[in-house]
């Protein structure tokens, strides 16, 4: 076995060097910051899963390079099989930290960029495929997290890479030597990259000829001098360091985060670059990611939909009002949306296929219509959480109220429900559907669900291109007897 243990996880990020940024200051020991800890554990939850003998199945599978046994988050998909399991791995994970497990991103890059340097040797004669193996080997061997990161900042969105007026806007080479090459830019809403160990790095968009500097795919590690990261601010992410957080907080253990990263002249060596130049080659690279990315929300979002389905469950029993026919109808209501989440998802992996390097690709129409879906749905869900939760999902005195002598007997006196129901489990439920919903891992499930992988405009954009509407012309044509 080649896989980490969490501990063993945990330990090696202290080894690390950030430069990280938080509020306005330097974050010395990002493992154990209280805000970042939460995210921490989620991503750490992919390691422990894999050491749990009832996840086998799901967690560990067989690496087609070096025939040992890996994380799934590695290995390259090597079946329709492999696809399906990657969505009910991601389930499970939703399942266990109601967050952004923050993983799958760089397992979707690594699978984009595998097949895609194959095809570019095949085409140009290059050797980023015999790189990009080396690299792969290495993070296969070694269990190493990798944060994949495409999206830009992007500046004028009408202009071109070539053409902004600030060229740091998209990140590009800025020197070239017989060593490697050095880029500087940003990459914005970097999931999980302060819990990883590398980073992969991918174009954000097709490129055209000019854009030849920004035609750049590489790996470096995360604390890569030059490199800087800015921590994302999250709605109500100060709770985690008061005094009273255990309930306020909503979810006590797990959590997400986003960076901005900025790249000041950080320096690439040419064995780790897997893209420099090759414009046309840019699309491909954008299109795999996009696609095996918006499979992945047909699992990871929908398991997140399972704790929040489950927790206003629970809200309306302790309420006293399950057994009414428009709140039992609503509870189907999100159950419904959220496995069609699942079976586009799982859709999308059983009509997958081989590339022409050997590990799957899922079939994009299918995955773009899983993501466009995904943008919606979620949002359904938890509009009807927040109706059958009631507005005391909001108002609830807080925590520090609660634990005061002299106020606790009040509100534990008029915030009670049925009366079986201790009112502090009430409150934790309650303050559970607001972290979901509205809170921290509401930028997991909600905004992320609009524009991670590509906002929905992007799916409708290769919904059309996949679609063969030719085909369905002639099937009419057939059937109308037009020639």
């Amino acid at each position: 076995m080649t896989m980490m243990t969490k501990e063993q996880y945990i330990e090696s990020l202290r080894k690390l060097h950030l430069n990280l940024w938080m509020f306005g200051k330097k974050v010395e020991n990002p493992v154990d910051d209280p805000v970042i800890r939460p995210s921490l554990n989620s991503f750490a939850a992919t390691y422990e899963a894999a050491e749990d003998p009832q996840y086998a199945d799901l967690m560990i599978a067989t690496s087609n390079i070096t025939g040992k046994k890996v994380n799934r988050f590695t290995h390259m998909h090597q079946s329709t099989d492999d696809l399906i399991k990657k969505v009910k791995m991601q389930r499970m994970l939703g399942q266990k930290t109601a967050a952004c497990f923050q993983r799958c991103v760089g397992m979707d890059a690594m699978n984009a960029v595998y097949s895609s340097t194959y095809e570019i040797d095949e085409a140009c004669g290059t050797k980023y495929h015999e790189n990009f193996v080396k690299f792969l080997t290495r993070v296969q061997d070694e269990d190493l997290a990798v944060d994949g990161a495409m999206t830009d900042v992007k500046g004028d969105r009408g202009l071109a890479p070539s053409k902004q007026a600030d060229p740091d806007l998209f990140l590009h080479v800025v020197e070239r030597t017989p060593d490697g090459v050095y880029v500087t830019g940003a990459k914005a809403h970097q999931t999980g990259f302060v819990n990883s160990h590398e980073v992969l790095v991918m174009p954000t968009i097709s490129m055209r000829e000019g854009d030849e500097d920004y035609a750049i795919s590489f790996a470096v590690p995360t604390d890569s001098e030059g490199i800087t990261l800015i921590y994302g601010r999250q709605s109500c992410d100060t709770r985690k360091i008061e005094e009273y957080n255990d309930i306020d907080v909503g979810n006590k253990v797990y959590g997400g985060h986003e960076v901005l990263v900025i790249f000041d002249h950080v320096f690439v060596p040419n064995d780790r670059i897997f893209l420099n130049g090759e414009v046309k080659f840019a699309g491909m690279i954008v299109e795999r990611f996009a696609g095996y990315h918006r499979q992945s929300y047909g699992g990871c979002k929908v398991g997140v939909g399972d704790v929040l389905i489950g927790a206003t469950q629970l809200a309306v029993e302790m309420a006293g009002c399950a057994k009414a026919s428009h709140v039992k109808d609503k509870i189907i209501e999100m159950i419904h949306l959220n496995e069609t989440l699942y079976a586009c998802g799982i859709a999308c992996s059983s009509q997958g296929a081989p590339t022409k390097a050997g590990n799957y690709l899922i079939n994009l129409l299918l995955a773009n219509v899983c993501k466009q879906n995904v943008t919606r749905f979620p949002y359904d869900i938890a509009r009807l959480a927040q109706d059958l939760a009631g507005g005391l999902m909001v108002t609830q005195p807080s925590e520090a109220d609660y634990r005061n002598p002299e106020l606790k007997p009040y509100i534990e006196k008029y915030l009670k429900g049925v009366a079986s129901v201790p009112t502090e489990d009430r409150m934790r439920v309650l303050r559970l559907i607001e972290n979901m919903t509205m809170g921290t891992a509401a930028v997991g499930y909600l905004p992320e669900s609009m524009h991670g992988a590509g906002s929905p405009q992007a799916q409708r954009i290769m919904i059309a291109r996949q679609a063969n509407m030719e085909q369905k012309k002639a099937l009419a044509k057939a059937i109308a007897r037009i020639d």
